[in-house]
């Protein structure tokens, strides 16, 4: 248990037996009457974001999430199987609660796994990851770096939008929030 003056963001709260983590919070004392607190609250399993206000200093249950970096080791089916670095216990985590990480998800890379009372709650990866294009058509005489873009096939499999200059084998960095183009590596 907690007091709302105890809230950070990034805290995971058990309300009415969901997950959520809190996004923002700010503490309200207005001219008149009780301080209060206002949160944004993201559920952890389903990814809905609601605004939720509490009293100052009341109660909230939080939840213990056990946040640890594994390394992805491969697909089996539609599991993806992480391993501990520290214990080397192996946790499988399902295609579903790996959402669009799966996308962005190569062997032996670290990701921070996030569990809850044995039950992977979600993947974070770093902001960024480097990748090689898999395919893409070529680029036409004339395309410039500052022209249009153009669908390419990562080695993950997932589909991203590159500058019209980028061939099939070129090294890009990726953001892994947004699936955006950032760069190319050299």
């Amino acid at each position: 248990m907690a007091t709302t003056n105890d809230l950070k963001n990034g805290l995971v709260l058990n309300i009415d037996g969901n997950l959520w983590s809190v996004v923002e919070f700010q503490h309200v004392k207005p001219g008149k009457g009780p301080a209060f607190v206002r949160t944004k609250l993201k559920n952890v399993l389903s990814g809905k974001v609601v605004d939720k206000t509490f009293n100052a200093g009341v109660k909230v249950e939080t939840a213990t999430v056990d946040k640890r970096d594994m390394q992805y080791l491969y697909a089996d089916g539609d599991d993806f199987v992480f391993m501990d670095q520290s214990t080397f216990d192996q946790v499988y985590v399902p295609r579903v609660t790996a959402g669009e990480a799966a996308g962005f998800l190569l062997e032996q890379q670290v990701a921070t796994v996030a569990v809850h009372e044995g039950t992977v709650l979600y993947i974070e990866l770093p902001a960024s990851v480097e990748l090689v294009i898999s395919h893409t058509d070529p680029g036409l005489q004339g395309d410039r770096s500052t022209g249009g873009t153009k669908p390419a096939t990562l080695e993950t499999g997932r589909e991203i939008q590159v500058p019209l200059f980028l061939e099939s084998g070129t090294k890009v960095k990726v953001d892994t929030r947004s699936g955006d183009y950032l760069g190319r590596v050299s």
